[in-house]
């Protein structure tokens, strides 16, 4: 069973008193209240100040491209399901350019976690406005406000068929490790939002602004209407599990029992190749 120095990767560098700090740290506090060893995990991160996570982290890990930490995700659990998967990144990385990977993975409800830092703004770049944005929100490139209006990741996965949906606060560590630990466990897709302040660029969605707005959602629903419809009542400042069912997670409806041992060697039956093939056709 691993523990916090087991788990400690490079030194972050993060803006003092970024969210992302508290984020990894209920990353790492979550594997370990499971019992799961670092060879057991995989990290999969995005571009973006999120991305370095895969680093700070020291699990098995891969830094992938712009927007396209899920596909690389989904193909890392496909290849050995034995692993815990955890894919992450930003606003922009996720509800920008890997928008469309979101939206198919919360459909195909690959058994992994998707962990999202949400800040509300391109932090890496210097703070232009991102996906996340609201209307109105003045930037260096925005300079009269922001004339789009942002997406709502969390509605976005109850309405796409995610079978586990969370939102997080960086602020409220406690909570945040709870959420995120429920996420790994459910088997199914996870979806978990995380508000993580950025404290060089975003004057506006603050730790204080959070503290003030959010509403904590009591259990999960397991009506989707009624998730989206309270969603809509808070205008997205909720946190816990909004949405949970059980459904079978992709690989079990694939029915197919993957041998590693002969995946690696080569030595896959044929009759067991064709039908994985043919799932992918």
């Amino acid at each position: 069973m691993a523990t916090l120095k087991d788990l400690r990767g490079d030194q972050p560098t993060w803006c003092p008193g970024c969210g992302h700090f508290s984020i990894m740290a209920g990353i790492q506090k979550a594997i370990i209240q499971l019992g799961y060893d670092p060879h057991e995990v995989a990290i999969i991160s995005g571009i973006g100040c999120s991305g370095k996570v895969s680093e700070y982290v020291r699990t098995n890990g891969f830094h992938t491209i712009h927007g396209r930490s899920l596909p690389v995700a989904q193909g890392v659990k496909m290849g050995n399901p034995a692993l815990k998967v955890i894919a992450s990144g930003g606003d922009g990385d996720g509800y920008g350019i890997g928008v469309g990977h979101f939206v198919h993975a919360s459909r195909r409800n690959i058994d992994m976690t998707y962990i999202v830092m949400d800040n509300n703004i391109y932090g890496l770049t210097k703070g232009q406005t991102s996906p996340r944005s609201d209307h109105g929100f003045v930037t260096t490139t925005t300079k009269d406000g922001n004339k789009e209006y942002p997406v709502d990741p969390i509605a976005t996965s109850v309405a796409n068929g995610a079978t586990f949906v969370a939102q997080g606060f960086a602020g409220d560590i406690k909570q945040m490790t709870e959420i995120i630990r429920r996420a790994i466990e459910h088997s199914g897709f996870s979806h978990v939002n995380i508000y993580s302040p950025c404290v060089t660029f975003n004057k506006v969605n603050t730790y204080d602004f959070y503290k003030e707005r959010l509403t904590p959602i009591a259990a999960p629903f397991d009506d989707r209407d009624k998730a989206l419809a309270t969603i809509r009542e808070y205008d997205g400042l909720v946190t816990g599990v909004i949405y949970e069912e059980k459904r079978d997670d992709f690989q079990r409806k694939l029915n197919v029992d993957f041998d590693m041992q002969s995946c690696v060697s080569g030595t896959m039956d044929d009759d067991l190749f064709r039908k994985i093939e043919k799932q992918f056709q």
